[in-house]
């Protein structure tokens, strides 16, 4: 029996693939002239295919002028200590809003929902002030002590995962006499681990995104990140593009790699998360 012809199910592939090629197409052009020589770059089409596909002169010189070593160990440190103690701070949040009751829950969640509505730029004056006088300006503490806090999403996540962990289980390990700690260490902090790589990743992603903090924060060129590297990169070679196509790449495809491994987490912990 032949499949009827639906004109709807050909226009939705039409669309998918229209759309497959707008977000394909900038990195496409970036391979391609990062793969070419200054005087390649200038005499050519920027749609014209390397003479040379494995030019790869662009990117070591790259690594050296925009000192990239520098900056991914900067950031790697950042993302490394500041995930770790978001992960501890929330999930001992979470822990205390979904397994106790006290006067002041409501209010808790409530903050947490609230300040997500705040706009970030609005508080900037108070924060500058604060990691100021803690003598964290221009140095690495400062991005690392702004990216401890957790957030509404994260609790949400989290809460959800920890509902799914049996009260029983607390009961059980009080009777043999563990602390509150305890039960938190040794129960519901490997629980909650489907979780906690999912706020990894998505914590992680945002940092190495993150441009505003370091530019505000970390002024000195001995604490550039990725970000701010490739910013002042580009301020120095603006009309080099086939250098600026190669640090753009240097920079964006250690991120997209690390998403493209995990994003079935982030899809996981996102769509359980969003029952609550």
């Amino acid at each position: 029996m032949s499949r009827r012809f639906q004109p709807l199910s050909l226009l939705k592939h039409a669309i998918l693939w229209v759309a497959v090629a707008v977000i394909v197409f900038p990195p496409y052009i970036l391979v391609l002239n990062a793969l070419k020589s200054k005087q390649e770059f200038a005499q050519t089409s920027v749609f014209k295919l390397p003479e040379n596909l494995f030019n790869f002169d662009n990117f070591v010189s790259v690594v050296g002028r925009a000192h990239l070593d520098r900056a991914y160990r900067n950031t790697l440190i950042i993302i490394v200590v500041a995930v770790i103690g978001n992960v501890a701070l929330g999930t001992m949040v979470a822990y205390i809003l979904g397994r106790f009751d006290f006067k002041l829950k409501k209010a808790v969640m409530g903050a947490y929902i609230a300040v997500s509505f705040v706009p970030t730029i609005t508080t900037q004056v108070a924060t500058f002030t604060v990691i100021h006088h803690l003598h964290l300006y221009n140095t690495l503490w400062a991005s690392i002590v702004l990216h401890l806090g957790t957030n509404v999403l994260q609790i949400f996540i989290y809460l959800q995962f920890l509902h799914n962990i049996p009260k029983e289980l607390d009961e059980a390990a009080m009777m043999e006499g563990a602390s509150l700690f305890r039960i938190y260490r040794t129960i519901i902090f490997p629980l909650l681990t489907p979780a906690t790589a999912t706020i990894v990743i998505i914590k992680t992603i945002d940092i190495y995104n993150d441009m505003f903090i370091p530019y505000l924060y970390m002024p000195s060129q001995k604490l550039t990140v990725v970000s701010t590297s490739l910013m002042n990169f580009s301020s120095e070679r603006s009309t080099e593009w086939e250098m600026m196509s190669a640090a753009i790449l240097l920079i964006m495809v250690p991120i997209v790699l690390v998403y493209l491994f995990f994003q079935k987490y982030v899809f996981a912990g996102i769509a359980s998360g969003a029952v609550k």
